[in-house]
């Protein structure tokens, strides 16, 4: 049985070719198509509905001890309203999900995870948190706004939102409805996150698509957008069998939290990341630039000058901003440097490729 967001009616009006996503019908993209979203979103602000992903709350009078069991961040230093990125870690360093923590209050948190993981995380969470609360806010909505018009957008409906800066969140007053809004998102540009109860997000929506700079994106220029900014997709760039330092994330593990810190340790698969840091892994996750105009798409090997495997390809498409193909993928660290060259094995036929830094379009976010 399909899931469907609150939303759904106002997809279909707008054109949207409705997709299964994580059990839910998402709309890939509208009658404009994924390049005009894409440009839209970088130009102007695109609206996407991301109710699908996981809204929980977690909370209790040792949540923070309970959270820093399972995360690899100096929990206790989050600020109220702040947010930090996060990962779940198992016991070899791999990750179950990547996610979004942010401090409520003294012993409350919010996390967002992946549409995908989020029935597993909850079981995860319920199980290692002993002591503390995890709910499922099922009710809650969630609206991006993203793009550099949209500050400006949601500045004209809430004006203390001006004061928010980049992973900083706050209650505000829009359409008069009580939303959390966090300045945060997955493109690359500065934007938004409104998280609004079921009942009052349609009347949001279209208030925002009500100012001629808005227009509905969808799952389709969403990947396009966080590709270009270098970001992972999880269950693709990512996941249980890679590890945190071999996705390249390893600035996610807060210096507090590392082998020589004030909180060393305590957290699923320390030991093997530690040791990972100090030591070169095998692979690690890199951009790559492609010659020609075909995209490289996932699953593809990547090859030495010999043919000989050295690499696949984990995320692939057309950069809309770049006007040319890109990708992101593991490597054996041997051929991981930028400007080192590698080629594509796609369908017997041999794609040069670049080994290339990311992002590759520059995150703009107003920190």
């Amino acid at each position: 049985m399909p899931l469907f967001t609150a939303c759904y009616d106002l997809h279909l009006a707008a054109g949207g070719k409705m997709v299964e996503f994580a059990g839910y019908q998402m709309p890939v993209q509208y009658s404009d198509g994924i390049l005009t979203e894409h440009l839209h979103t970088r130009s102007q602000a695109g609206l996407f509905d991301v109710s699908h992903m996981g809204q929980l709350i977690v909370e209790g009078p040792n949540c923070v001890a309970e959270l820093e069991a399972v995360l690899p961040i100096d929990v206790a230093a989050l600020s109220i309203d702040q947010q930090s990125y996060a990962v779940l870690t198992n016991i070899t360093g791999g990750i179950l999900d990547d996610l979004i923590i942010t401090r409520l209050t003294e012993n409350q948190f919010m996390l967002v995870v992946n549409a995908a993981c989020k029935l597993a995380d909850i079981s995860y969470l319920q199980q290692q948190l002993k002591t503390s609360e995890v709910v499922y806010q099922e009710q809650q909505a969630l609206l991006a706004l993203q793009g550099p018009l949209a500050a400006q957008v949601l500045q004209s409906l809430a004006p203390q939102s001006a004061e928010l800066t980049f992973m900083r969140g706050a209650w505000l007053l829009i359409n008069d409805q009580r939303c959390y809004v966090t300045r945060s998102g997955y493109t690359g540009e500065d934007g938004f996150e409104i998280s609004i109860d079921n009942q009052h997000v349609v009347s949001l929506a279209r208030t925002l698509l009500a100012n001629t700079s808005v227009k509905w994106v969808g799952l389709g220029a969403r990947d396009s957008l966080r590709l270009e900014a270098g970001l992972c997709l999880y269950g693709h760039d990512m996941n249980s069998e890679s590890t945190v330092i071999e996705a390249g994330l390893s600035w996610s593990i807060s210096r507090s939290r590392r082998e020589n810190g004030k909180k060393a340790g305590g957290f699923p698969g320390a030991d093997v990341l530690f040791s990972q840091m100090q030591s070169r892994v095998q692979q690690r996750r890199v951009g790559f630039t492609i010659d020609g105009r075909a995209p490289v798409r996932e699953g593809v090997e990547v090859v030495d000058e010999n043919q000989n495997k050295i690499g696949i390809v984990t995320s692939g498409g057309f950069s809309p901003t770049l006007s040319a193909p890109i990708a992101m993928g593991y490597i054996d660290c041997e051929f991981s440097k930028p400007g080192d060259q590698v080629m594509a094995l796609v369908r017997g036929k041999l794609r040069s490729m670049t080994v290339a830094a990311l992002p590759f379009v520059a995150q703009n976010y107003q920190r």
